[in-house]
This record gives structure tokens, C-alpha cells and sequence, in this order.
């Protein structure tokens, strides 16, 4: 989303975030912006710091506990001191009139932290057969509904009630990868669905994860 009235600028903004193929929601006014912003899920925010009501806007967003703090947020304005603008709390800035060339890297880093955020909660459907070992002696069998970086759902005949850690251990599909990792139960419900948190996770494992999701992802 950018918030802002400075067309000439907003017009740059949509020309580079079009070639970096992220879609833009133009708000004019910081009040609509707030509200829309309270309702619905973005990626990155865009704030034009001269438009009158933008401080009142950001200064909420720093007390507002609903706003993701991974959401990547640029400032834009004319000149000003250093300390201003690193008040705002954004991760990014660039002065205006607008330098395409400094835009440009700009919204290109941003956008890789909204695809590094997209990736990182990013489930992916699958079904699959995965082998479930609780303590010694205890072997279970669940299908595998769904896989994160960070865990995976599952689904089995009977209530799934265990504490200690577990042995996670399925075929990756489309890879000669079998994922075995260390998971415990983040929650279960009464239909025998259950999400297990990964731990303890070899780097080698992780990566291939994150390249597979990424692939996934992507194709989509």
C-alpha cells in the first residue's frame, strides 16, 4: 500500500513496483489508510511523510501490536534530518523527487523481505504418508495434510495425545530427500488433526526444505 497524494511521485512508485511485479493500493488519506490497514493483510507499506496526517499515522502503527512487525516499511519525503526519519521506525527511506535508480534498490530489497515472509509461513498442501516415533517404542502412521519451514499438519485414525518430543520422518515429494526431523505437538483437535513444530532441524534439511517450498510456492 502507498499513502500519498503526490501523483507524480505515486506514479513513479507504480511504475517500479509494476516492473517488480507487486501490486499497488494507492490511499490518498492516512485515516482510510489506518482503517484499511486494520482490516486486511498487506506486504509492505509505502508512507509519504509530507502528506499531512502521515506522523499521526505512523506513530500508530509503532503502538498498534496488530501491525506484523516484518512488514517491510519505506518512508518517502522531501529532505529531512536523520533523526526524523529514523523515528518513523521504517526499515527503508528515499527523499524526494524520487530517484529511480535509488527506488529501484529500495523496493528491491523490500520486496525480497516480502518474499522471505511469504516463504516462511507459506503452507503447502501435500499428501503423503508420515511416520510419527514417540519415545522408544512407539510407532505411529498419519497422513500429512500440510508443510511449512516450521512444521507440518497431519491427520490420524485416533487423538494423537503425546508430550515429549517426537521423530518426524517422510519422503519429500519429487526429491530423493527424506525429511527426519525432531518435532513436538504445538496442538491437536478432536478429529485426530494435529500440527507438530519442528526443532532441532540439520542445516543441510532445512535448506533443502526452503528450496522445495520455494519451487512450490513459485509454481503456483
Amino acid at each position: 500500500m502507498v499513502v500519498s497524494r503526490d501523483w507524480q511521485e505515486v506514479s513513479v512508485l507504480e511504475c517500479i513496483l509494476g516492473g517488480l511485479h507487486i501490486d499497488c493500493d494507492v490511499e490518498s488519506q492516512p485515516e482510510r489508510a489506518q482503517a484499511k490497514l486494520e482490516r486486511s493483510k498487506i506486504d509492505a507499506l509505502i508512507v509519504d511523510c509530507d502528506l499531512s496526517g502521515s506522523d499521526r499515522l505512523l506513530r500508530n502503527l509503532q503502538r498498534n501490536s496488530h501491525f506484523p512487525w516484518n512488514t517491510p516499511l519505506v518512508v518517502m519525503s522531501g529532505p529531512r534530518p536523520r533523526q526524523e526519519v529514523d523515528a518513523t521506525g521504517a526499515l527503508f527511506s528515499f527523499e524526494k523527487p524520487i530517484s529511480v535508480e535509488q527506488a529501484v534498490r529500495t523496493l528491491s530489497a523490500a520486496r525480497n523481505l516480502i518474499l522471505e515472509g511469504r516463504l516462511r509461513y507459506h503452507r503447502q498442501t501435500i499428501d503423503v504418508p508420515v511416520a510419527l516415533l514417540c519415545g522408544q517404542k512407539q510407532r505411529l502412521r498419519a497422513d500429512l495434510l500440510n508443510l511449512s519451514q516450521g512444521g507440518i499438519g497431519v491427520h490420524l485414525e485416533r487423538d494423537l495425545d503425546v508430550r515429549q518430543p517426537l521423530q518426524v520422518s517422510f519422503k519429500l515429494p519429487g526429491t530423493r530427500y527424506t525429511v527426519k526431523a525432531r518435532g513436538e505437538i504445538a496442538w491437536t483437535d478432536r478429529q485426530g488433526n494435529a500440527g507438530i513444530r519442528f526443532f532441532d532441524v540439520p542445516a543441510r534439511l532445512q535448506k533443502n526444505l526452503q528450496l522445495w517450498l520455494a519451487q512450490q510456492y513459485f509454481a503456483q
